[in-house]
């Protein structure tokens, strides 16, 4: 009997596809390509992909990249058994348009799109179910962590502006999980609109849809600096002696 139920629970599951976004100029690393870059011996962009690899929710991961990267980030997969990875394609001009053209590759069966940043090596497998979860009752959710600093805005003579409530504000990561039509359509209206979106719940919300957060992680940091790869190293680090 309890197999049974479990297959019935898997058939109700909706479809997700993972979207990588990995096509990155990683300007602020001096140019170096971060995602190649070892982090515990392995590439960032493998510990990204084994999360995802791991993580039940997942169906289907693809991966948009720099096109000097394709066959390296294909060799990736394979050498490390990211058998989810069905597609690594160019990606586009910008990061909405490497989403956008990811999401447009994704498995016509996937219900959910899961948009990840290929730069987020150190988010779990339990964060990226609970994210998709959530969107799969709600259609749109992102993780996000409470603001540790007192955040200002400033006038263009650098005085301050306005003191923010810090209870009411939070630091968005990804994956950000939506319904798929809806991040579509958002994509597409923001990139032809040139909008200058910071992320993917921005382009949802731009069509005046509510999306959900859901409690993230301390420790999914995003590495843009060669400091945040001082500080992954030391995550992976506690992580393996069980600190």
């Amino acid at each position: 009997m309890l197999p049974f139920l479990k297959k019935v629970r898997e058939v109700r599951r909706p479809r997700c596809t993972a979207l990588v976004a990995a096509a990155g100029s990683s300007q602020r690393m001096g140019g170096v390509n971060k995602l190649l870059q070892p982090l515990g011996g392995v590439p960032v962009l493998v510990r990204t992909l084994e999360a995802l690899q791991a993580a039940e929710g997942v169906d289907e991961v693809i991966v948009a990249a720099r096109e000097a990267d394709i066959l390296e980030i294909s060799q990736i997969c394979r050498t490390y058994g990211i058998s989810k990875c069905s597609k690594v394609i160019r990606g586009g001009t910008n990061r909405v348009h490497s989403v956008l053209l990811a999401a447009l590759e994704a498995a016509p069966e996937a219900e959910l799109l899961a948009v990840h940043d290929g730069a987020r090596p150190l988010a779990t497998p339990e964060l990226i179910d609970r994210v998709i979860a959530a969107a799969a009752r709600c259609a749109a959710a992102v993780p996000a962590v409470a603001v540790k600093d007192t955040v200002k805005t400033f006038r263009e003579d650098g005085g301050v502006e306005e003191t923010l409530d810090r209870e009411r504000l939070r630091a968005v990561q990804t994956p950000q999980v939506f319904q798929a039509g809806l991040l579509k359509a958002a994509l597409q209206a923001a990139l032809a609109q040139e909008a200058p979106v910071t992320d993917d719940a921005s382009a949802v919300e731009r069509l005046g849809k509510v999306v959900f957060l859901v409690e993230g992680e301390e420790e999914n940091l995003k590495i843009t600096t060669p400091m945040d790869m001082i500080l992954a190293e030391a995550i992976v680090t506690a992580r393996e002696e069980g600190l």
